[in-house]
């Protein structure tokens, strides 16, 4: 018996065409389909970008109702995940700059209350959880210090697995551009991450 064969992008995108010309005649089936097929991967991209697991599901909705407001505009150019990450892209960082205009929290009362976490379960966690737990908010941390457009084009990269050419059209840029944007983004993390690096 053979397993079933991995999807061909062309078919899932001509899904994801054939649902959006069915949401522009104001399909809400379709919709509600749409949004199950890519829900975890925005929301994934956002928190990525944001590093906030609430924030992240009111800019999905954000994105998804945008995407069903303009359904009936919308023209199969290209595909469907580079319009669906367009929006994304758009919204976040509308939301980032938004949020430098507007500190929440400042940084020292960030560090007092993360050390008042690390400090109030010591014993609960084995070192090697520990250690893996403070990696890995350092990687989030030096991914968040990354300047808009890098941090995209690495969460796209590598958490959603996008081609060069994806990206490239998702943020306007060439394919030449988004890998100088990966080889500066990387370098940057690489100086961030030092401390964690194998000497």
């Amino acid at each position: 018996m053979e397993a079933d064969p991995v999807p061909n992008p062309v078919e899932v995108s001509s899904v994801d065409f054939a649902l959006m010309e069915r949401i522009g005649a104001g399909d809400h089936g379709a919709f509600r389909e749409l949004v199950e097929r890519h829900q975890n991967a925005v929301i994934g991209t956002v928190a990525k970008m944001l590093g906030n697991a609430s924030e992240s599901e009111d800019i999905a909705q954000q994105v998804f109702l945008r995407i069903w407001k303009n359904a009936k505009r919308y023209r199969p150019d290209a595909k469907f995940t580079t319009y669906l990450y367009t929006i994304t892209r758009n919204l976040v960082f509308n939301e980032t700059r938004r949020k430098s205009r507007k500190k929440e929290v400042s940084s020292d009362e960030r560090e007092e209350h993360s050390n008042q976490l690390v400090e109030a379960s010591p014993d609960r966690q084995p070192d090697a959880e520990l250690l893996q737990a403070e990696l890995q908010e350092a990687v989030d941390k030096a991914i968040a210090g990354l300047p808009e457009a890098q941090r995209m084009a690495v969460v796209l990269r590598r958490y959603e697995q996008l081609s060069y050419e994806e990206i490239a059209d998702v943020l306007g840029l060439s394919v030449s551009a988004v890998k100088s944007l990966l080889f500066r983004a990387r370098t940057s993390l690489r100086e961030a991450l030092s401390g964690y690096l194998a000497e």
